[in-house]
């Protein structure tokens, strides 16, 4: 799973193509479609290519390592280029450091490394399909700080509630029913493993994992609920994630060298292993990382997380391809609770932004042009925020004062001339 977002500034060409304009051709409309469309292939090769890494061996320690590595170096040629002719640059104050030093510890050390262990112990289509509680639990961890404000009154938060509690009831069955194997049509001849793998042993790994991927989310999740106040204090994001990647690979090396004591888990060659390491930290820690951001600024958050069902069917299909793997009944019906789960959290934030939307147009500031000798307002005009500014700054702004009941004559003018 990619650990943040980055808005990157050079998004006009995504802007143009997803701001629904009258003047906008096809292509320019269907941009943001293809981008996300193609990030989600991207992030379930991620996660079969990993799976086979994975089964070959390799320490998902050393992999989180490696990928974060390979991260850094593919964002921070970004951040120099894009960010270093800022006209403030941010600072770095001891409270930016300690955010980032908790961003590292929670996106690269904490939730990789439960959410790779996850997926040593199931499988890319059951650790796909938890990922998308990462809504609702995000939503639920605003809550308890209290950014987030619930009125049971309004159905944009009942079908937030409702959609949270959706998606835990199928991560909890997902987790604790595993149901018969469905055999899928193209997989019906392949090799399946099962009759001769202890399956005590193997459902106790299946809950295990499962329990990984859930501490992987819920960290995934605090990292969202962090990455805001972080980005106001330190407002250059390719560079902050470039700061946190390097961070979180200094962390990942410390916990590595303390859970794995022999040197030759840190060997690697031109093979799986390296091309897991490589794919992951160049194509959904930097590449990745970049297209989103784009997406983001122009369509908005809710329009990039709507497509992220679409990456456990991919992973479906490739999975039971390449690892000829089993798909479980349980699985089904838990991925279908969650996915309904995450539209009806999605569709609830989707009114709350175009409700905020609504109260922004509405809050136009208005200046008196003229008034007559009686007191009578003769012409209002409207003005935007940069002619706010301007006036304000040339101490010509006016405003108007009505208190509640008062006509014509209860309006005040304040002329700061």
């Amino acid at each position: 799973p990619a650990a943040l977002h980055v808005p990157s500034q050079p998004a006009m060409a995504m802007q143009q193509g997803g701001g629904g304009g009258e003047g906008e051709t096809l292509m320019q409309r269907c941009k943001p479609y293809v981008a996300m469309i193609s990030l989600q292939f991207g992030y379930a090769g991620m996660n079969v290519i990993t799976k086979v890494s994975l089964n070959h061996g390799m320490s998902h320690y050393v992999l989180v390592v490696y990928r974060h590595a390979f991260a850094t170096l593919s964002i921070a040629p970004f951040a120099l280029f894009l960010e270093r002719g800022k006209a403030r640059p941010p600072r770095m104050t001891p409270l930016v450091f300690l955010n980032i030093f908790l961003l590292a510890l929670m996106g690269p050390v904490i939730d990789q490394n439960f959410y790779y262990a996850g997926l040593k112990y199931t499988s890319p289509t059951f650790s796909c399909a938890m990922s998308n509680m990462l809504p609702a639990m995000t939503f639920v961890m605003a809550v308890i700080f209290r950014m987030e404000k619930v009125d049971l009154k309004k159905p944009r938060c009942m079908a937030k509630v409702a959609g949270t509690l959706v998606t835990v009831a199928g991560a909890m069955l997902m987790t604790l029913y595993k149901g018969r194997a469905v055999e899928m049509i193209w997989s019906r001849h392949a090799h399946l493993p099962g009759p001769h793998q202890d399956a005590a042993a193997a459902a106790k790994d299946w809950f295990k994992g499962s329990i990984f991927l859930i501490i992987a989310t819920l960290a995934w999740a605090s990292l969202f609920i962090l990455q805001g106040p972080t980005l106001t204090r330190y407002n250059a994001p390719l560079t902050l994630t470039t700061l946190i990647c390097f961070v979180g690979t200094l962390q990942a090396i410390v916990v590595t060298l303390a859970m794995e004591h022999t040197t030759d888990v840190w060997k690697i060659g031109f093979d799986m292993n390296l091309l897991a390491a490589a794919y992951a930290g160049i194509v959904t820690s930097s590449l990745a990382y970049y297209v989103q951001g784009l997406v983001i600024q122009s369509r908005g958050p809710v329009f990039a997380s709507a497509f992220s069902p679409l990456m456990m069917i991919v992973v479906a299909i490739m999975g039971s391809f390449i690892l000829a793997e089993n798909i479980y009944l349980g699985g089904i019906i838990g991925s279908v609770l969650i996915v309904a789960g995450l539209y009806s959290v999605l569709w609830g934030k989707h009114k709350e932004d175009v409700e905020k939307k609504e109260i922004e147009a509405t809050e136009i500031p208005v200046a008196i042009k003229g008034v007559e000798g009686n007191g009578r307002i003769m012409d209002m005009v409207e003005l935007d925020e940069v002619e706010l500014e301007k006036a304000q700054a040339n101490g010509k702004a006016v405003t108007i004062s009505v208190p509640a009941g008062a006509g014509e004559a209860g309006m005040q003018r304040d002329d700061e001339n």
